[in-house]
């Protein structure tokens, strides 16, 4: 099986800038992505995290960016962002910053929230694609949002180390996350339902019984055998946010915390993408 694609960075970095001159004070509000390409195929294909930014990293790097310029409108921000990727890190070939800003007006009132209640019903969207002409039509079928996680076998080690590295190793961790996965057909399976089955099933049964390196480690190989299970298929794209548990300090209180009580948070997020294909 050949990788097709791969790419991560920090999604949901949420930075609030304010200059200050005088009295008067201005603020930019911003939820920022950043996604690195370059030669990073080894983390997916050999488990080997050498020349892998750690998405920590990412985060850490915006977050000096942004102590260094304090008045500098969204543009430019995003492309000095931008440009100490390219200027700490050879193996960078591509860096992408997307930036969403909340927008704050002088002596604005905020609006009440409209209250609603919701249950969530099941795990996940199955989804279908269909893209037609007159000589061809491709099928896309997939899931968004499916989650899930475990608790233990699964570790993030050995990765680039730098001054901008505060992220700790481990080799025990909870891996976690609300996957997007599409994948393309090469030919019409006998029952589809069936097939989207064994697809999730075979891809959750490598994430549950093998030790995980990665997520790019996981994610190459679910999509690898997700390939070999189902013939029909072409190729299976997946995006995995790493919704992260953070073990809380019980020291204070006398208490010890082998793995047992974590913070949940997916602010900011590891963003992992890849596709794995037939080659």
């Amino acid at each position: 099986m050949t990788l097709v694609f791969n790419t991560h960075g920090k999604g949901r970095v949420r930075i609030m800038r304010v200059h200050k001159d005088g009295d008067r004070h201005e603020v930019r509000e911003l939820t920022v992505m950043a996604m690195l390409k370059g030669d990073f195929s080894r983390a997916f294909t050999h488990a080997d995290n050498a020349l892998c930014v750690s998405t920590d990293t990412v985060k850490n790097i915006i977050n000096v960016v942004a102590r260094e310029n304090l008045a500098l409108p969204n543009e430019p921000f995003c492309q000095a962002v931008a440009q100490r990727f390219l200027d700490l890190y050879e193996q960078v070939e591509e860096v992408s910053i997307s930036a969403l800003e909340t927008r704050w007006t002088r002596l604005a009132v905020g609006g009440v929230p409209h209250g609603h209640s919701f249950v969530l019903d099941g795990n996940g969207k199955p989804l279908t694609e269909v893209k037609a002409t007159r000589g061809a039509m491709a099928t896309t079928s997939g899931v968004s949002g499916f989650t899930f996680m475990k608790c233990t076998e699964s570790g993030w080690a050995n990765y680039l180390m730098d001054p901008m590295t505060t992220l700790k190793e481990t080799d025990d961790r909870i891996a976690a996350t609300a996957m997007e996965a599409r994948w393309r057909w090469q030919a019409t399976p006998a029952d589809w339902e069936a097939a989207n089955a064994t697809i999730l099933s075979t891809m959750l049964d490598v994430f549950a019984t093998t030790y995980s390196s990665s997520v790019q480690d996981s994610l190459y190989r679910m999509g690898t055998a997700a390939l070999a299970a189902v013939p029909e298929l072409l190729d299976i794209t997946m995006a995995c946010p790493n919704k992260h548990y953070l073990l809380i300090n019980l020291a204070p209180f006398g208490l010890d915390n082998d793995n047992a009580v974590f913070l949940p948070t997916d602010e900011p997020h590891g963003q992992i993408e890849c596709s794995v294909g037939r080659g």
